[in-house]
């Protein structure tokens, strides 16, 4: 049988193929990060040194922001640890039974197997070679039959 060629083949880009982004673009990202950086605190400083009451207004509510944020972390983990929890009670009340299962049936499967072989074929083989043996043997003592008969 030969093999079978399926609709889609996989085939893995070459090294030399592959998109590479340019070191140049990314040295220029770096620099341009780090101005907008430079550029916020120095704002930041301006704006802290002019409008000192609305700058202590906006970090009011950046503190309360953060602290609404860290309640909703909160809740998102506590969900994550209900859900790993979940995840290993399934694993170990559902999955590893089946498993189980799955292992003694295979056992199973394996003796049958062995069995059979040792007590079916083996014999029904033997049987075959003595036959076939036979009638070779018969064959060349007295030829073919078929070729025997005159027409």
């Amino acid at each position: 049988m030969d093999s079978i060629e399926s609709p889609i083949e996989y085939q893995p880009i070459p090294p030399q193929e592959q998109e590479v982004i340019p070191r140049s673009y990314i040295i220029i990202g770096v620099i341009v990060a780090v101005i907008l950086a430079v550029l916020l605190i120095l704002g930041i400083i301006w704006l802290a040194s002019t409008q000192g009451p609305t700058m202590e207004a906006l970090r009011d509510i950046m503190i309360i922001v953060l602290a609404l944020e860290s309640c909703v972390f909160g809740i998102v983990l506590m969900l994550l640890l209900i859900m790993m929890i979940r995840l290993i009670n399934m694993l170990e009340f559902e999955i590893k039974p089946i498993l189980e299962k799955t292992n003694e049936t295979l056992g199973t499967v394996r003796g049958t197997t062995t069995f059979v072989s040792d007590h079916v074929v083996g014999p029904v083989t033997k049987a075959t070679s003595y036959v076939t043996g036979f009638r070779s043997g018969l064959r060349s003592l007295f030829g073919d039959p078929q070729r025997n008969i005159p027409d």
